[in-house]
């Protein structure tokens, strides 16, 4: 029997599993870490860290089941994406890795705008999330890594790196360089031309199921075994995700909830609309795109609310915290805790809870903090659907939070279509193992790989009452984040003077009266 390693580098965990050619998993490894270096709009990784998870992951594999270790033909990483690690020439690491939450580039953005060709395609698309930003930053503030520039790495093909010797990307993870790589439509140079950058710092080319290379010899550990083995160069997490929802297919939305949200409405043609990113898909295209809240934001409030709460698995606390009945007045909730991504692109967005009174618990706020985040669906939902002209057929939920029943039913009344999760608990995973046995050839393609792997465990369909309700309570969101967005905007500004709040004087707890 054919058995691939199959792995999923996420924001703040590793997943790495052994699995067969039917999709059955033999062995499994979840890893926390690494730890973000987060300060104010910035965050950072060390990528070495994750060389070492991959390495740990492997080892716990090899001990839980070293028969079928020994048997895997195979490997697929997938990753986060909007995440760069930058190589030098002699293939390491300039400096950390800036994460999907690093907006440090958001001041030089106006003296930027006005550097790049301005009838340039991209040049509009740049914000601080963009990769050109923060090349620019870099030749700005640390112009002796910029100037060793070799090349840009996603995450995950940094690990094939390390793993084969070889650098590449599938043009799915680097879609944001390569159109700033083109030239503009008059003649005028490319994005990285205008910064001063060779167009060599993109690695070569991939098809997700096509092979980088084979593992190379003298790997640490149990790799050490896998000499030989071929890697598949894979894609990002969202991309791979899809496949492991089977939802890479026309007329499907997918919603994966890791650490963060992604969304968005799958088709055979490109279609635009505002603040939704358009992706080529290999032959289908996506429109929607990645937000700064999943289950992430989840385990900010139950650490909030039990003190521990937001380490390992949360979704015992969540489920004890939703046991109580929920007052008859709402509770709204902003979910822009670190900014927002897609449709904003608003780093300065701030979360809120409106609406509270005496009477609010615990329950309340996460009832909110659930439906909140649906509401961003809805939106970028809604706005997918008008530009493709056509409503879909039906929401595929995978992810950590897609374990929970009561959230999985908030998204179908909120955004009134049909809800549906996989089987398997891991669509990273299993969409990895269906790229690297497509790789080996077992599939003829990954449309059949989904059909033969992705099995159907539960499906929500909208309650008409509910999702009525909801309309109102939407309204009601859309004129609180209106209302707040320049509060947020202030708090913000702010922030960036000296914090003199931060030096307000504390009474010591001996000297409080008791």
């Amino acid at each position: 029997m054919t058995v691939v390693l199959a792995c999923d580098l996420g924001g703040t965990s590793f997943r790495a599993a052994l699995v067969d050619e039917t999709g059955a998993t033999l062995a499994e490894a979840r890893i926390l870490g690494p730890t973000l270096i987060d300060r104010l709009g910035w965050s950072e990784v060390d990528a070495g860290h994750w060389w070492t998870l991959l390495v740990e992951a492997a080892s716990r594999l090899a001990a839980e089941d070293p028969g079928a270790f020994g048997r895997v033909s195979a490997i697929a990483i997938c990753g986060v994406t909007r995440t760069q690690v930058f190589l030098g020439r002699d293939g390491r690491p300039l400096r950390n890795a800036m994460t999907w939450k690093d907006v440090r580039a958001e001041d030089l953005l106006a003296s930027l705008g006005a550097a790049l060709p301005p009838t340039h395609p991209e040049t509009a698309q740049v914000n601080a999330f963009h990769p050109v930003a923060r090349l620019a930053w870099l030749k700005q503030e640390e112009m002796a890594v910029f100037g060793d520039l070799a090349c840009v790495l996603e995450p995950k093909d940094y690990l094939n790196f390390r793993l084969t010797g070889v650098r590449a990307a599938d043009p799915v993870s680097v879609a944001r360089l390569l159109a700033a790589a083109r030239p503009g439509p008059s003649g005028e140079p490319d994005l990285l031309t205008a910064l001063g950058l060779p167009a060599d710092v993109i690695p070569p080319l991939r098809e997700p199921w096509q092979v980088v290379g084979p593992v190379q010899p003298g790997l640490p550990g149990p790799l050490s075994g896998l000499a030989g083995v071929p890697v598949a160069c894979s894609s990002n997490d969202t991309w791979v995700g899809v496949v492991g929802l089977g939802a890479m297919r026309p007329g499907f939305c997918y919603n994966l909830s890791g650490t963060t949200e992604v969304l968005g409405v799958v088709g055979e043609e490109p279609h635009r609309a505002e603040g939704l990113l358009t992706v080529d898909w290999r032959g289908l295209h996506q429109i929607g795109g990645p937000s700064q809240n999943g289950a992430d934001t989840i385990a900010w409030l139950a650490g909030l609310l039990r003190p521990g709460g937001e380490t390992g698995d949360v979704g015992p606390v969540v489920a004890d915290l939703l046991g109580p009945p929920r007052h008859p007045q709402p509770v709204l909730f902003l979910p822009y805790l670190q900014g927002e991504r897609v449709p904003y692109w608003n780093p300065s967005l701030r979360g809120a809870f409106v609406g509270l009174n005496r009477q609010h618990g615990a329950q309340d706020l996460l009832w909110a903090m659930m439906e909140g985040i649906a509401f961003l669906n809805r939106i970028v939902l809604e706005r997918a659907e008008a530009a493709a002209g056509a409503p879909v057929r039906e929401i595929r939920f995978g992810g950590g939070a897609a374990s929970n029943p009561a959230w999985r039913q908030v998204k179908a009344d909120v955004c009134g279509r049909p809800v549906v999760v996989g089987a398997s608990g891991e669509p990273g995973i299993l969409g990895a193992a269906a790229i690297a046995l497509s790789a080996l050839g077992h599939f003829s393609s990954l449309g059949e790989a989904q059909e033969r792997l992705v099995r159907v465990a539960a499906r929500h369909s909208p309650s008409p009452e509910r999702s009525v309700a909801y309309d109102r309570l939407f309204a009601l969101f859309r004129q609180a984040e209106d209302a707040l967005s320049p509060i947020s905007a202030g708090l913000v500004a702010l922030s960036r003077d000296t914090g003199p709040l931060t030096g307000h004087p504390v009474t010591p707890a001996k000297d409080r009266p008791s």
